[in-house]
């Protein structure tokens, strides 16, 4: 069993639970390979800042090896783990969310996509080559999904170039990363008491889409459109994709963010891969004049550099795009 090291669990936030916690039976569902797709794509924009995808394209052959390089990671002692040095901003992370306060039941691998060498010289074990390889293969077929989401989602917005948001992570400057989060089964939490501890606290994520993969151990929640929070039932095979707050800044609010947590679990781990697709630094991130006609807009125009900086100066649970408001959102 992987240990992490302190802070005690007492220094953790909890979630008290009214009732028990359910699988929410209604996550939209979006089969990638039928015609129709690009409007069930909207819809769950729209609806649920969230969806699961099928058919998707990316051989699970990529999936498994790179499950099977980050467990063994994972599983190294902290010492060799360590040896990357702490997130700044790429590295092992252990607890420590960010430099804001933020603490989780969590350890993680953030990189960036374009592979620094000597960030990866660390992902050590027997065989540092084939880590390096797997993630190469897995994040080339991960954005080239994101991308073909993407342009069906211009499709479906009737937008022109329908390139308009794959562009901005095909870029050679595209500031996109890569996560791998580790959650090792957590035995003080005791689910008779009606609590859970939180592995990754609520927030959304800044960039233009998030592809989401784990395994099949639950855990991630999502908030819906009333502030309930439901649980999301896991699917090793599926993907699930977020709306992140530069995506609802280019729709004009039409499609909005998800905010999600996920909570700890008392018996088994979980291991979740998450791209991150982000434009350049340098790109202007404002709402499309083709969505808005003339009409107000919600947002100042600002660039992804701008709002990265504040984000990483917030709390995870901050509403970072208040900030960026030109009028109240309704």
């Amino acid at each position: 069993m992987v240990v992490l090291s302190k802070p005690a669990i007492e220094q953790f936030s909890y979630i008290r639970n009214s009732k028990p916690t359910t699988l929410f039976s209604q996550i939209p569902l979006v089969d990638l390979s039928k015609p129709d797709s690009k409007h069930q794509i909207i819809k769950a924009c729209e609806e649920f800042g969230f969806f699961k995808v099928i058919n998707h394209g990316v051989p699970m052959e990529f999936i498994s090896r790179l499950e099977s390089e980050a467990t063994k990671f994972f599983s190294l002692p902290l010492c060799e783990k360590e040896k990357t040095g702490q997130p700044k901003p790429y590295g092992y992370g252990n607890k420590r969310i960010g430099l804001n306060g933020d603490v989780g039941w969590v350890e993680y691998l953030l990189l960036t996509t374009n592979q620094d060498p000597n960030l990866l010289r660390f992902l050590s074990g027997e065989n540092p080559e084939s880590f390096r390889f797997s993630l190469n293969n897995y994040m080339s077929a991960v954005k080239k999904m994101a991308c073909e989401i993407l342009e069906m989602i211009a499709d479906g917005l009737k937008i022109q170039p329908r390139n308009v948001f794959s562009k901005l992570l095909m870029d050679v400057q595209s500031d996109s990363v890569f996560r791998l989060n580790h959650y090792p089964p957590c035995p003080d939490v005791q689910p008779l008491n009606g609590s859970n501890v939180v592995g990754f606290g609520e927030h959304t994520d800044p960039q233009i889409i998030s592809v989401l993969r784990s395994n099949n151990t639950s855990g991630l929640q999502i908030s819906l459109r009333d502030g309930s929070w439901v649980s999301v039932p896991p699917d090793q095979n599926s993907f699930f994709i977020n709306v992140g707050d530069s995506l609802q800044v280019m729709t004009n609010g039409r499609f909005k963010s998800v905010k999600h947590r996920v909570l700890a679990n008392s018996v088994k781990s979980r291991l979740s891969m998450i791209y991150f697709g982000g434009p350049p630094l340098s790109e202007k991130i404002a709402p499309l004049p083709s969505l808005t006609r003339g009409e107000q807009t919600l947002y100042k125009e600002f660039t992804w550099f701008e709002y990265k900086k504040y984000a990483y100066n917030t709390r995870l649970a901050d509403n970072r795009l208040m900030h960026f408001e030109r009028i109240a959102a309704s």
